[in-house]
């Protein structure tokens, strides 16, 4: 018997509107969808910023424009905190559509932080970015930011192409702030939930997974610092007495190492540039930004607003046409796990 294409219903929260998020968005589902006949997207976002009568009568029923009103009108480039509430309110919308089972997965465009945290003022607290804002929707207390990328064979010696996946201890820290939030607990459930997703949404099934130490040669057997005798080497040993295969803590500097990227799976590192740097300067604009620790699928674009070509017709839709193309594996993945 042929096995059916698994139908796919995924949203896109749109983001700044004065950035590039809504023309990316759109560019990137309507050539996402002439490639896929398996899915449908519903962009999330005030009908304005969307050239709606472009959409071919062929993608009409598979591309809708769910509007959300804006609060005040958009000039590209130009922030405006009223518009503050109206990001938050599609990401509300698309996140409970995927808990609620209406959509599949989500796609968020870039959000700008400032503008959200000068315009919401009823925040409790600082709007930190995506990840923390949606494992507060979700109500989980640990998640953990994933890049992932796909480098060509060739590169770097690689025999075939090889998915990159770097993962993240802390997110959004000032650096100063990033030794004093790493403590065994946390090492040790970010390497959990890593394992747990790379299983069950990646379709790994026995992920090869490698931890960085936080100084530099790793603390140089604690000359250098102790982070690594103290709470990440403890974390690693207790990880591995749960099944894990995870190794370290190496030095960040020597982590990715070319020679290993074909029998990793995934790179924890243990702060934001250390991570993100390194996957950055390979990942050529094409990366892509996954939640994992969520019951719901989240993607997401690896680029800002790009507030100085918004509204000019030349940003590259890449990297949100990969999230795209990510977020409708992770479906399928997820889908064929619960047949």
């Amino acid at each position: 018997m042929i096995q059916q294409p698994v139908l796919v219903n995924l949203a896109i929260s749109s983001g700044e509107p004065a950035g590039v998020g809504p023309e990316v968005s759109f560019a990137a589902a309507l050539a996402f969808l002439q490639e896929q006949p398996a899915a449908t997207i519903t962009l999330l976002g005030d009908a304005s910023l969307f050239p709606i009568s472009s959409i071919p009568k062929g993608l009409s029923a598979r591309l809708r424009v769910e509007p959300i009103p804006l609060s005040a009108p958009v000039i590209s480039g130009q922030l405006n905190p009223t518009n503050a509430q109206y990001v938050l309110d599609i990401l509300d919308k698309a996140t409970k559509g995927c808990l609620n089972g209406r959509f599949d997965a989500m796609v968020t465009a870039p959000i700008q932080k400032s503008v959200i945290n000068d315009g919401v003022t009823s925040n409790d607290a600082l709007f930190t970015g995506h990840t923390e804002y949606l494992a507060k929707l979700c109500n989980q207390d640990h998640v953990v930011m994933m890049l992932c990328a796909t480098l060509p064979a060739g590169f770097l010696g690689l025999q075939r192409s090889h998915a990159l996946r770097v993962a993240l201890v802390t997110t959004h820290l000032p650096l100063r702030d990033v030794a004093s939030a790493l403590n065994y607990e946390h090492i040790l459930e970010t390497i959990r939930i890593v394992d747990a997703d790379l299983r069950a949404k990646f379709g790994i099934a026995r992920p090869v997974i490698r931890v960085a130490g936080l100084n530099p040669h790793a603390g140089e057997s604690g000359y250098l610092g102790r982070e690594e005798i103290d709470v990440i080497t403890p974390a690693i040993e207790a990880a591995k007495e749960l099944g894990t295969e995870v190794s370290g803590p190496y030095p960040g500097d020597t982590m990715f190492d070319a020679g290993c990227l074909e029998s990793v799976d995934a790179f924890i590192a243990m702060y934001h540039d250390q991570g993100l740097a390194p996957f950055k300067f390979v990942s050529f604009g094409g990366g892509v930004n996954v939640t994992l620790g969520l019951p719901i699928i989240r993607t997401s674009v690896d680029h800002g607003t790009a507030l100085d070509i918004a509204g000019k017709g030349i940003a590259d839709s890449g990297s949100m046409f990969e999230a795209l193309s990510l977020a409708y594996q992770l479906a399928v993945n997820s889908q064929n796990a619960n047949i």
